[in-house]
This record gives structure tokens, C-alpha cells and sequence, in this order.
């Protein structure tokens, strides 16, 4: 599985990180970021909670 951050719809709450931070990352910029080419089967579902509770929408889970 891949996950993606539109950096255009991002507005830098950290949900994502807060709640998966083995995947994500709140940059220096403020804005979240994924840290992982993949994500891990373990993570899978983690994953596709924190894009259901990103404010902006901004996360999508391939």
C-alpha cells in the first residue's frame, strides 16, 4: 500500500502524525509528510482510519 500527502490541501493540523507517526511526520514547514516508500501490512489499517480523520481530506491511500 502507498499513501500520498497533497501538499496543496494540507493545512498542517498533524492528525495524521499524531495518530500514525510510523508513517507520518509533521515537517519543518508545519505541513504532514509521509516517511515510508510502503506501508507496512501492520499499518494498513491505521492508515486508512488517519485519512478518514484528516480535516482537509488531504491523504490518499493506494
Amino acid at each position: 500500500m502507498k499513501v500520498f500527502i497533497d501538499d496543496d490541501n494540507c493545512r498542517g493540523h498533524g492528525v495524521c502524525a499524531a495518530e500514525c507517526p510510523q508513517v507520518f511526520v509533521v515537517n519543518d514547514d508545519g505541513y504532514g509528510e509521509v516517511i515510508v516508500d510502503e506501508v507496512p501490512a501492520e499499518l494498513e489499517d491505521a492508515v486508512r482510519v488517519v485519512a478518514t480523520h484528516c480535516p482537509e481530506r488531504a491523504i490518499t491511500v493506494e
